[in-house]
C-alpha cells in the first residue's frame, strides 16, 4: 500500500495525516518503512498516543483495501521474515530449530535482507505500474521551507 493512502479521506483524521508525515519525513520516496519501525521510533510504542489512534488508521486502511478505494499487495511472505518485519529494526527473534535442537536467533542483518527482497518484488511490480493510493487525497502536512 502506497503512504499516500492515509491521506486518504475516509481514513481518520488527521491521525492519518500525521502518520503520513512521519512514514515519509527524512525517507527517500519509495521506501518500505514497517509499521513496526515507526513504532520503534516513537519510543517503542508509547508515543503512539500523542500522533493518533494507529489502531483506528489501520483499520480504516484495511478497510479501503476491502472495498477497492486503493491499491494494496498481499505479500505472503514465509513466517520469519514477516516476523522479523512485525519486530523493529534493532531487535532479535530466536527461533527453535527443532531438527537440530538448536536456537537460532535472527536480528537486523536478516531483517533488512527480508526488506531488500520486498523491495526487489515490488520494484518490480511498481516499474508496471505504481500502487493508487486512491482518490481525493488530503494535503500532506506542510514543511516549512528555508527562507520562510
Amino acid at each position: 500500500m502506497a503512504a499516500d493512502s492515509l491521506l486518504h479521506p475516509h481514513v481518520r483524521q488527521p491521525d492519518g495525516v500525521k502518520i503520513h508525515d512521519l512514514l515519509t519525513r527524512g525517507r527517500q520516496p519509495g521506501e518500505i518503512i514497517p509499521l513496526a519501525t515507526l513504532t520503534h521510533e516513537l519510543n517503542g510504542g508509547a508515543d503512539w498516543p500523542s500522533i493518533g489512534d494507529w489502531e483506528g488508521v489501520t483499520t480504516d486502511l484495511i478497510q479501503l483495501v476491502h472495498t477497492g478505494r486503493c491499491d494494496a499487495l498481499s505479500l505472503a511472505l514465509p513466517e520469519i521474515p514477516r516476523a522479523l518485519l512485525c519486530t523493529g529494526p534493532h531487535s532479535q527473534l530466536r527461533v527453535h530449530d527443532t531438527a537440530a535442537d538448536d536456537l537460532v536467533t535472527y536480528g537486523p542483518a536478516e531483517r533488512a535482507a527480508a526488506l531488500d527482497k520486498v523491495r526487489l518484488f515490488l520494484t518490480s511490480i511498481a516499474t508496471e505500474r505504481p500502487f493508487w493510493p486512491g482518490d481525493s487525497l488530503l494535503p500532506p502536512l506542510g514543511r516549512l521551507t528555508p527562507g520562510r
